[in-house]
């Protein structure tokens, strides 16, 4: 039991509280994902009673689910004071998790309060850089001087948290570029900002996939992005914070696809049994299509005089072609979930898993024929199985890769999301076209 938990059942709320205090949110939150819903309640009250600032910080460090579930209930009023003390993206991701009644209520005290940002980013699509921006940002005008420029910045130092990049914008507010601190610290005093800014800016708009926006921070190393509208206006900045969130996200959701099991994790480890059932059911049914399929492949050799001796090593064969068929797989998705595999970069990944595959089937293929030989050499049957459970194992691997990193592709060029479709149909088709190589080898070999 931890200690947080023994004082809140020995009533010591002063100790429990000094006890916080002494944390980092991120802590606080990771203890509060580890105890009850009444002890969550007692823990929150009590950060709000003694710091409500620091409550809310702990409430921006939970999952927004856990955060919802602590709001859940309390007064729209209470509510909108917690959200008031957070940044507005982070208001605006809580926010969203609101039911709808009580979501109104909250955003329209904010507003009469003066945090009208909040309902401003929710007017955004989910998942796109205008939904998870900060609209709070610092700009300065592009005929400043550098000395006006590092006065006006101390002049408002108090109420910025974070300044990475100043951006530079012309009289209507559109972007026109960047410098950084160096810039200012390095450069005359009399110099103006045109003179001296980057005018060459990477900048995202407010209806880019918030996938792309992680991509283009984790390709050019950059801390921030200026977001922009359709007019080129500079309307916030996405911070390397909000992006690392969203690469832990966008991650999860793709493993869990490929899993094959929904892709809110949020959901897959709460949400009850008859939903997890129609989560996993679509994929598992593939899975069971192609068993099917591969019972009716092996029927067709039924009277196939040595099908006795080939039976015990279908699972060794579709096993190997199922590992790396998924590996393939994989590969490819990650690749193209990243930015790292583009144009012709996909196509020499086929060919590259084609060839390692023939490799690794070669040395697996060798090592199984020589220990069936090990076991009869005198025997033409027992050698010839050897061939054939040899090639074919080699057969299905290459098979495998081949469908494994090429089927992705294909469906990424089609429009469907390869991380949720590639499982089933790499599952099938390895099966089937095992199968039909292994009993297509072996026929050859003992006729």
């Amino acid at each position: 039991m931890s200690p947080l938990r023994r004082l809140l059942r020995r009533g010591a709320r002063a100790h429990a509280a000094n006890l916080l205090s002494k944390l980092h949110a991120a802590d606080v939150a990771r203890l509060i994902s580890l105890l009850d819903g009444n002890e969550i309640d007692q823990v929150f009250d009590l950060l709000l009673q003694r710091d409500p600032d620091r409550a809310a910080d702990v409430l921006a460090e939970l999952e927004n689910s856990e955060a919802s579930q602590i709001l859940d209930g309390r007064p729209d009023a209470d509510i909108a004071s917690i959200l008031a003390q957070l940044d507005p993206d982070d208001a605006a991701a809580l926010a969203a998790d609101l039911p709808d009644t009580v979501r109104a209520g909250v955003l329209e005290l904010l507003e009469q309060a003066g945090h009208d940002q909040v309902e401003g980013l929710l007017g955004y699509d989910e998942q796109t850089a205008g939904r998870i921006m900060s609209p709070e940002i610092f700009t300065l005008q592009e005929e400043l001087t550098i000395g006006r420029a590092i006065e006006t910045l101390r002049a408002r130092s108090e109420e910025l948290e974070m300044v990475f990049y100043l951006y530079v914008v012309d009289a209507r507010g559109h972007l026109v570029g960047v410098c950084s601190l160096r810039d200012l610290l390095l450069r005359g005093q009399d110099e103006t900002l045109d003179g001296v800014m980057n005018k060459q800016i990477v900048a995202v708009n407010v209806d880019t996939d918030q996938e792309e926006v992680a991509q283009l921070v984790a390709r050019y190393n950059y801390l921030a992005l200026p977001v922009v509208d359709h007019g080129n206006k500079l309307v916030g900045i996405i911070t390397v914070d909000d992006v690392i969130d969203i690469m832990r996200e966008e991650e999860t959701e793709d493993i869990l696809r490929m899993a094959g099991v929904g892709e809110d994790e949020e959901e897959v480890l709460t949400a009850p049994l008859w939903r997890n059932v129609l989560l996993r059911l679509p994929w598992l049914m593939a899975a069971w299509i192609g068993g099917v399929l591969a019972a009716q492949v092996i029927g067709g050799y039924e009277d196939f005089p040595e099908l006795a001796l080939l039976v015990p090593f279908i699972p060794i064969i579709l096993g190997m072609g199922g590992n790396v068929g998924t590996q393939a797989a994989t590969i490819v998705v990650r690749g193209m979930a990243t930015g790292r595999l583009a144009g012709a970069q996909r196509i020499s990944t086929v060919f590259r898993e084609i060839r390692v595959s023939l490799a690794l089937g070669l040395i697996f293929g060798v090592l199984l024929g020589l220990g069936m030989l090990a076991t009869d050499f005198e025997s033409m049957a027992n050698r010839s199985l050897a061939l054939a459970v040899s090639l074919s194992l080699v057969t299905s691997m290459a098979i495998a890769a081949t469908v494994g990193a090429s089927v992705p592709i294909l469906l990424k060029r089609f429009g469907v999301d390869p991380a949720i479709a590639t499982g089933p149909f790499v599952t099938t088709s390895i099966d089937v076209l095992g199968i039909v190589a292994y009993f297509t080898i072996a026929g050859f070999l003992f006729r």
